[in-house]
């Protein structure tokens, strides 16, 4: 199993997203057969044009993304409880938990589409053997390869097996590749671009603590978003000590490339993990969102069998459907206060992030300093994404840094560059104007708040 504090190797995502392969042979079902020897028209056609982030379901559009892991098994997969997701803020569904067969991602398609969901389909038989299983190669001589011709036809036999259906969103082509996989992701990815330009590639990575595996896949990919998995809340009330460093160098990926960072928070206890708290579920998405987020993911939804191992603790829904205080806390999150804030923060830029009042700053992580539009802030302990929209205004995130305490800072605007602030109102989805000289904050544990500098 993979540790969140090692850079490489099997993980726990990864062990679940393997059940798909035990059940792959019933994909069959999906489609029309395509021979792999098959060599579609247009093999060798020009790259198709990289789409804007803004051009795809998911990170295209105004509402934030709001998505989930492992949800319920097929013999759970009810029109009930695909509104149950639905009524708890989350808008798509990463498929998994025994969910293979082709009959099966249609059939759960069909309820994501009764519900207003989307989903990313996790096809082990055809997507998984263009991305996953094998490698992409003009060499027929490499071994465990497909040609560029076999990859299409895989491919497009799964557009066709699932295309119909609205709620689709794209496919996932593969949970944590290692670096010599990106060769084929790449392929693989431009496939699906020049094939089904509206539907989303979309790559889950490791947690690493090395910027050069983020920059490489953005680099050698060219990726639709960044998006990764990293567990800070450690057993015995811990942190991972290197949580922050890992979100700073996604950051600067995400950047570099000009897409999307998402992130996957924790729900559960497992294996050196511990139970979070409300606070905590929040805490995971305001550290988050202001180191840039422009996506939550929640692992898991549903509670992984003790059979799978590592010592799963209840997540949102138990093992036996049975709903904990975690699907209440991620309710309240997500439709009182993350879908909200996230619109807002979705279109903005993240310019810098800062750790103010905190001595030593954790790893990886910088202390602020006075800038041109904030000449101090005070108080507790609290860290303060600053977002631009290409103008000289400016929006700042600032979360409480603890989970279990309530912080209060108080934000100095530089009034010489700042004409007025606004705070956000969730409830209202309007700026409340504040004194332009002071704004203080008063943040229960993990909360955060968004203020607009509007500059003179």
């Amino acid at each position: 199993m993979q540790s969140p504090h090692r850079t490489l190797g099997p993980s726990r995502r990864t062990l679940l997203l393997g059940a798909g392969a035990t059940v792959a042979a019933a994909a069959a079902s999906t489609g029309p057969a395509i021979a792999l020897g098959a060599s579609p028209d247009a093999v060798g056609a020009e790259p198709a044009a990289i789409p804007s982030p803004d051009q795809l379901p998911l990170t295209g559009g105004p509402e934030f993304p709001i998505g989930i892991f492992w949800p319920p098994h097929p013999y759970a997969s009810t029109a009930e409880r695909y509104a149950e997701i639905k009524e708890a803020g989350f808008d798509f569904i990463i498929s998994g938990n025994y969910a293979g067969d082709g009959n099966i991602f249609q059939y759960q398609l069909g309820l994501a589409r009764t519900a207003g969901l989307k989903m990313l389909i996790s096809d082990d038989i055809q997507i998984r053997n263009m991305s996953r299983w094998f490698s992409i190669s003009d060499n027929p001589a490499d071994f465990l390869s497909v040609t560029p011709g076999e990859a299409r036809a895989l491919y497009i036999r799964a557009r066709d097996a699932y295309g119909s259906y609205s709620s689709l969103a794209g496919f996932n082509f593969y949970d944590e590749p290692g670096p010599g996989w990106f060769g084929t992701l790449a392929k693989a990815v431009a496939i699906s671009r020049e094939l089904a330009p509206g539907l989303l590639p979309y790559i889950n990575l490791f947690p690493s603590d090395d910027p050069a595996y983020y920059r490489n896949f953005v680099d050698v990919v060219k990726p639709s978003l960044i998006s990764f998995d990293r567990y800070p809340l450690l057993s015995d009330g811990r942190e991972d000590a290197n949580y922050f460093h890992n979100w700073a160098i996604v950051r600067d990926a995400a950047l570099h490339g000009g897409i999307p960072s998402w992130v996957f928070i924790q729900t559960l206890a497992y294996d050196n993990h511990r139970e979070p708290t409300a606070a905590e579920l929040l805490w995971q998405v305001t550290i988050s969102l202001a180191y840039g987020a422009k996506g939550i993911q929640y692992f898991t939804y549903w509670t992984p069998e003790a059979a799978r191992g590592e010592g799963f603790g209840p997540a949102l829904i138990t093992v036996d459907g049975q709903r904990t205080p975690r699907y209440a806390a991620a309710r309240s999150i997500n439709t009182t206060w993350l879908h909200q804030v996230g619109r807002e923060l979705k279109p903005l830029i993240s310019e810098s992030v800062a750790h103010a009042n905190e001595t030593p700053v954790p790893n990886g992580a910088v202390g602020f300093t006075p800038t041109d539009y904030v000449t101090a802030i005070n108080g507790n302990s609290v860290v303060v994404g600053t977002f631009h929209a290409g103008t000289a205004d400016r929006w700042l995130l600032v979360a409480n840094r603890s989970h279990s305490v309530q912080a209060r800072a108080i934000v100095l605007p530089n009034t010489t560059k700042v004409a007025s602030v606004g705070l956000f109102q969730p409830s209202t989805q309007t700026y409340a104007p504040q004194r332009p000289s002071q704004v203080p904050l008063y943040l229960a544990p993990g909360a955060a708040a968004l203020l607009k500098l509007t500059a003179r």
